[in-house]
This record gives structure tokens, C-alpha cells and sequence, in this order.
């Protein structure tokens, strides 16, 4: 067994979803805890404060919706979904309440180890993209990135991002005036793989998500910048210093 990588919950109604789970990340160094339905997972989540949270999308007393909103009101903990749900649409709605990733059912458990690892590194900041400034923290008009402490003020207000979209404005800004494209966003930030059945709505879903806290007018951007046809850029910085 490897040593000991972090805390996972595992929230699944399924007793074999769970087992598994259990089992495959116990072995390759994760502590484990789990809960079998919403209401167990926030009491679960509140007394093992996990590193990372596997949810489950219907389960009773409160669904996987219901769970991450309440848990977004307190933390940014990362949080994949999980979801046998076929319309598109309802599998977003998990993003758009806060969730970082999402998998559908049936999935494979090495991609979603695979998946856990990256946000996780991005969580913990092991691994950094390699930046166009040295500074620590970067001013951008009312906006202060902090990028070691991976936080952000606008108007000396401090911002509650998830890790994710922390990590997507990191990319643009230490990037500034380079363009990614989806498929792009998708490999640096969640560890993607690009393939032909890749989910680009996933970023789109994280940059509007992102453009709400940041900018002023989200339906005008000014920050976070649409390459029609291309994906997202970050305007050049003007402004930077380290404190």
C-alpha cells in the first residue's frame, strides 16, 4: 500500500459503489470514509473534513444536488459527481452548483482515481504551471491573485473560488494574452485526456462560474475573454507585484 494521500468521501446509495471505491483508493493510499445517502454525507463531510468528495447524484433523503449546494455555502472542497443520469443538462446542473468534475455511470474507477489524483495536486499546489511572472501576488485592476495562498481579493473583498476555478483564472493569468482552447483547459486543469467524446461544456460551465465573481459585468466581460471559435484568453497584465 502507498502512503497516505489524502481523505476521500465516497457518498453512493449503492453498498457495491461504495465497497469498491473503498477498497481500490484504501490500496493506493487514500483514507476513506463513506456515507450511504445526503444527510449522512454532511454529517460525515463535518466530522472527517475530507480532502475530496465522491457524490452521488440520487440518493435519498437528499440528493447530490441538494448535498453540494449545502456544502458550497461552507467549503470548496473539491467534488466529482457521480451521475446515471442520461440528459446532459441535468449532469451540468452539478457544475453549476459547484462541483469541479463529473463522471457518468457506469464509469471507470481507474479514470476517477486518475481524475481524484489531478485535483488533488491542484488542490495542494504541488505542481504549478509555469508562470510569466514572479510575483506572488497580481494585481489586475480591483483584483488581487494571490497565487500562493491560491486566493483572490476584488475591492480588498476576499472571493470564495472552488479549486478548479481557481486553477482555470491561474491558468489564464500567469498565461496572459495566450488563448486555450477547451480541449486545452481541460488536459491543464483536470488532467484530461483530449479525445473525441471530450465535454467541453464542463470549462464553459466553469468560466461563467467564474466571470460571475470576478468581473464586473459578467455579461461583459472584461477579464476572462471569449476567442470566438478558440476558447478563452486573459487580457495582458498591466499590473503586478509580489507582497
Amino acid at each position: 500500500m502507498e502512503s497516505h494521500k489524502g481523505k476521500i468521501l465516497v457518498v453512493d446509495d449503492e453498498a457495491s459503489i461504495r465497497r469498491i471505491l473503498d477498497t481500490r483508493l484504501s490500496m493506493i493510499g487514500y483514507d476513506v470514509a463513506t456515507a450511504c445517502d445526503g444527510e449522512e454525507a454532511l454529517s460525515v463531510f463535518r466530522v472527517s473534513a475530507p480532502d475530496l468528495i465522491v457524490l452521488d447524484v440520487m440518493m435519498p433523503k437528499l440528493d447530490g444536488y441538494g448535498v453540494c449546494q449545502e456544502l458550497r455555502k461552507e467549503s470548496d472542497v473539491p467534488i466529482i459527481m457521480l451521475t446515471a443520469l442520461g440528459d446532459v443538462a441535468d449532469r451540468i446542473t452539478g457544475l453549476e452548483l459547484g462541483a469541479d468534475d463529473y463522471m457518468a455511470k457506469p464509469f471507470s474507477p481507474k479514470e476517477l482515481e486518475a481524475r481524484i489524483a489531478c485535483l488533488l495536486r491542484r488542490r495542494s499546489h504541488k505542481t504549478s504551471i509555469n508562470a510569466i511572472h514572479n510575483s506572488k501576488v497580481i494585481h489586475v485592476g480591483n483584483l488581487k491573485i494571490d497565487t500562493n495562498k491560491r486566493q483572490v481579493h476584488k475591492n480588498d473583498e476576499r472571493i470564495r473560488l472552488t479549486g478548479v476555478e481557481f486553477s482555470l483564472l491561474e491558468l489564464l493569468v500567469n498565461h496572459a494574452g495566450k488563448t486555450f482552447s477547451r480541449l486545452e483547459m481541460l488536459q491543464q486543469v483536470w488532467g484530461s485526456v483530449p479525445g473525441h467524446h471530450a465535454d467541453t461544456r464542463v470549462v464553459d460551465v466553469h468560466i461563467s462560474r467564474l466571470r460571475t465573481k470576478v468581473e464586473d459585468d459578467p455579461n461583459d466581460p472584461e477579464l476572462i475573454i471569449t476567442a470566438r471559435g478558440s476558447g478563452y484568453f486573459f487580457p495582458r497584465i498591466i499590473e503586478s507585484g509580489q507582497e
